[in-house]
């Protein structure tokens, strides 16, 4: 870690900060800048409520919208400030800041000595594992963020004469936080902020019921979203009476949940025990990530299962954080400066609401900030929190960066890749070193004698048109007894990415390549990723392959693994590909194609993509009859002015059959490949696994759709994907109903995700749910995906043809869970990129008439799927224009709104919303930038419901 050198918030308090080396260089320049006097400027959610009530009518009479409507609470829950939350204090744990707290404070009774801060490390006690370079340097930034925290608790001892008052509790020592998890007393998970309430948090309940809420800051005790914490459930007299199923998650939080998935689920086979004594908060967490509960302690978590019912009403468990784990959050915000008088900070307003607001020295501010404030309003900034003491709902840090003004989408981009910790800054000469000097890079004689010489074979790569990145190619040879020999041929990445050094390290960091709509933040250099490993046609690469002997049904014969050389043939696009299959008798010329190797005809690269078509529908339809699942959901694309790179068009993206084709036999290499590394390393095998989806979820939702009459079967995955293949028709309005269908029945699953195989000792958890398939890898991405990398390294190392694994079980499941964190993390930002762009082309080519589906109904709101386009947006009633009154009920599962609309010459006209219904919207600019509303409009129809 780089220290940074002492910042002075305040005249009392001076304090040590520390940040990542890439924040400490924009630091450097941005202090640079200031010295100069100048600043520079770089370019859903619960959807149907479910609840056993019977008919709910609220009404609601409408005037004109006000402000901060959007932000009301769906619902009936009482409202409650977070600083008046109490909890009641547990045996030994320090007193929370209620009344006994504040009592206290007015007798100027002094206070205990405050406990020893749990998140500061002794380096001196940290793992005796060995573990290579790039698993220190991976760690770095977590323990960046723990001694800072360290720093801001250590030795705060509040109390006396004028001291302030606490607002946070202190957290709980690793050793009680080890007493408690094994006692049943206290529970471990991810901590979910929902992003559209941002008092209200969640953590999973380890019985896949309802989850534990959180309710305000103060039980949040400093968390972020995202980060592992363990809480202790509070008295039943706190609980929360639940009046409907969307209580149980709030306005917002099917995203929040979906979008932290790959980490949220803790299986009770995975949830930790801890010893009694912990020496570090690294062997605390350690300890956390690997050892299992037994089935007496599981039960003592579950001797009160959510929901329960008291006196008729459900109530949903409530706890408040003790200990924070794993700081997962960046700890970045993008944000606005404001002007705080007589102070000697600005308040930093995050974007994200679920970030606290954050006290910044004026030292970090524009040097003309205090006296031109104005001038900075509409600034884009980043700022890292360095410190949030229990006495402050405020946290303290330091801006890292001017970004520009808000609205234009460099400076937005570049806000959410720092918001979610995207490394995108170039790569250094220490890594562009360990690549190859000589260029142009031939491989050498040596190396392709060792390899199977696959280079006079029609070898051909099949990816989207703009593809730099060529990490995969096909192959496919008829044979004389009727089959054919199948192959796939994957960038050989680990050849030129050696294991430790500097490449390798900021490879395990990045973890992934992200796909912006306007760029690719690379894995890799562009030297490997465009040009040594990319397979570029007609060009010699390396590679490791799968070659099958197969039947033309799709039966596996054989399989070959082992490393090789090709030279692909030809670089088609999934349109190229698209257009051979639609037309299998045509002639294709060559002007209809790009560059192809004179030693393989056009015709012979044809027949191969129709061979390959034909198998892979095989393949296809016996996975599905063994019980495979496939949730597609729609997809947004956009066509970019080359010059500006700008939006100039955007369309839903059609997932066809030369799509299927490339994903069909990169699923048999991944499944290959999984069972392979699996049998040669048990312990160290980095496979994926899928966990089944929660229960509770599914039985409601089946109990939804067995009110609407729905013939659906949740039992199963092959179940569920039969009955969405055969539940509607063909029509515009069928194909409609089961977008919204299969958007309901993802809300209960859960992401996928890396694991070590020796960290799971019950085989029955590697299953991959909607696969439905007991082993599953990552294979066929290296380029853009490290876990591929490893297991590359193992396929290599199990044929003995690369070196010996040194990875421990311990090494292989930290960077396994660095790559969920990552991959999560790059799925949201590609989202959010998306929704940039989005929010342009509305601003330049709205308003935008459309027609929508809705996909669920709150009391006051109701979310819709709007088709043209595949966004999904919500509508608050009291903001509709034009509407007299609305009013809300509900019949077992099925919630319903009535819309009554003002009418001047005849009567008032009535609008029904419920699942399914189709409306007509409007999407237009909204008045904050790139953001865009869905405006409801008027219906002279009764009941649009078809």
């Amino acid at each position: 870690m780089r220290k940074l050198g002492i910042n002075t918030i305040n005249k009392n308090k001076v304090e040590e900060s520390y940040l990542s080396p890439r924040m400490a260089k924009l630091n450097s320049r941005f202090a640079s800048q200031d010295s100069e006097g100048r600043r520079g400027v770089p370019a859903g959610d619960a959807t149907t409520s479910m609840t056993r009530e019977g008919d709910v009518v609220v009404s609601c009479e409408l005037t004109s919208p006000t402000p901060g409507d959007s932000h009301k609470r769906d619902g009936q829950q009482r409202k409650k400030k977070d600083s008046s939350k109490g909890f009641a204090p547990s045996e030994g744990h320090a007193k929370s800041p209620n009344k006994a707290c504040k009592s206290e404070q007015e007798k100027e009774k002094p206070k205990k000595p405050k406990k020893k801060n749990p998140a500061q490390h002794d380096e001196d006690t940290r793992s005796k594992l060995k573990a290579p370079q790039w698993k220190d340097k991976m760690q770095q930034k977590k323990n960046i963020s723990e001694t800072t925290s360290s720093f801001a608790d250590k030795g705060k001892n509040r109390g006396g004469r004028g001291s302030k008052k606490q607002v946070f509790e202190l957290y709980m020592t690793s050793e009680e936080v080890s007493h408690g998890l094994k006692r049943g007393e206290l529970l471990q998970g991810q901590l979910r902020i929902n992003p559209k309430k941002y008092q209200e948090a969640f953590i999973p309940s380890p019985d896949d019921s309802w989850d534990i809420f959180l309710d305000g800051i103060v039980a949040r005790n400093r968390a972020l979203n995202g980060d592992i914490v363990v809480v202790q459930v509070l008295p039943r007299d706190q609980w929360k009476v639940v009046r409907s199923d969307s209580d149980c998650e709030g306005p917002g939080e099917i995203e929040s949940r979906r979008e932290d998935a790959a980490q949220t689920k803790v299986n009770k086979t995975q949830q930790s025990v801890l010893e009694d004594q912990c020496g570090s908060h690294n062997d605390l967490l350690r300890k956390i990530q690997n050892v299992s509960l037994n089935a007496t302690e599981t039960e003592k978590l579950l001797e009160d299962p959510s929901p329960t019912q008291s006196n008729g009403e459900k109530l949903q468990k409530t706890a408040k954080v003790v200990y924070i784990v794993e700081r997962k959050h960046s700890r970045a915000a993008t944000g606005f400066l404001k002007v705080l008088p007589d102070k000697p900070f600005a308040m930093f307003s995050p974007v994200d609401h679920r970030i606290p607001r954050i006290n910044v020295p004026l030292s970090d501010c524009p040097h003309d900030f205090s006296f031109r404030p104005g001038d900075y309003v509409n600034t884009l900034f980043i700022c890292y929190i360095t410190n949030w003491s229990d006495d402050s709902t405020f946290a303290e840090g330091r801006l890292a960066k001017t970004l520009g003004q808000a609205g234009e989408i460099e400076p937005e981009t570049e806000g959410i890749l720092m918001e979610y910790d995207v490394d995108f800054s170039e790569f250094s000469q220490e890594v562009l070193d360990c690549l190859p000097k000589n260029l142009p890079w031939k491989i050498p004689p040596e190396e392709i004698r060792k390899r199977r010489d696959l280079r006079k074979e029609c070898i051909f790569t099949i990816d989207p048109a703009t593809a730099r990145d060529l990490d995969d190619a096909l192959s496919c040879k008829r044979l004389p007894d009727g089959n054919f020999e199948v192959g796939v041929h994957i960038a050989d990445v680990s050849y030129f990415v050696e294991e430790g050094n500097a490449l390798d390290d900021i490879a395990s960091q990045r973890a992934t390549s992200v796909y912006l709509v306007q760029k690719v933040i690379p894995m890799l250099p562009g030297l490997l990723c465009e040009e040594l490993c990319s397979l570029n046609p007609l060009t010699d690469r390396l590679t490791f392959s799968v070659i099958w002997k197969i039947t033309p049904e799709g039966k596996i014969l054989s399989e070959w693994f082992g490393r090789s050389v090709i030279s692909s043939c030809v670089k088609l696009s999934y349109d190229h590909a698209q257009c051979m299959i639609e037309a299998p008798d045509k002639m294709f010329s060559a002007a209809e194609l790009p560059p192809v190797d004179p030693l393989h005809p056009i015709d012979e690269i044809h027949r191969a993509v129709l061979d390959l078509h034909s198998i892979a529908k095989n393949l296809r339809a016996q996975r599905f009859t063994d019980g495979a699942l496939r949730l597609d959901q729609m997809k947004l694309a956009f066509t970019l002015d080359r010059e500006t790179m700008m939006p100039q068009g955007c369309y839903v993206y059609q997932y066809r059959d030369s799509n299927k084709l490339v994903e069909e036999f990169m699923l048999l290499a991944n499944m290959a490949t999984a069972h392979h590394i699996y049998g040669k390393f048990p312990e160290l095998a980095l496979l994926r696994r899928h966990p089944s989806p929660k229960a509770k979820m599914v039985d409601e939702l089946q109990e939804l759709c067995d009110q609407l009459g729905i013939n659906i079967d949740l039992s199963s995955a092959g179940a569920l994907n039969k009955s969405l293949n055969t539940t509607f028709g063909d029509d515009e309005y069928s194909s409609a109903r089961k977008e919204v269908l299969t958007h309901l029945c993802s809300r209960p699953m859960q992401m996928a995700m890396y694991f070590c195989a020796g960290v799971l000792k019950n085989k029955q958890f590697f299953t991959h749910y909607a696969l439905n398939v007991p082993l599953y890898t990552h294979f066929t991405s290296p380029i853009r995906r490290y876990a591929d990398i490893i297991v590359h390294r193992l396929l290599a190392s199990s044929l003995k043809c690369g070196p010996h694994i040194s990875l421990s079980m311990a090494e292989v499941e930290m960077q396994a869970s660095r790559c969920n964190d990552k991959k999560t993390a790059s799925k949201r930002v590609q989202e959010l990129s998306s929704e940039l762009f989005f929010g342009v082309f509305v601003k330049e080519c709205g308003p935008l008439d459309s027609e929508a589906i809705v996909m669920g109904v709150l009391d006051q709101s109701f979310d819709v799927l709007v088709l043209r386009y595949g966004v999904q947006k919500r509508i608050y009633c009291k903001s509709i224009e034009g509407l007299r009154t609305f009013s809300h009920r509900k019949v077992g599962k099925k919630s319903e709104l009535t819309l009554v609309w003002k009418s001047e010459d005849s009567g008032d006209v009535e609008q029904i919303i419920s699942l399914f219904t189709l409306v007509q919207v409007q999407l237009k600019a909204d008045g904050a930038p790139l953001k865009y509303s869905t405006v409801l409009k008027r219906s002279d129809v009764d009941d649009m419901e078809f």
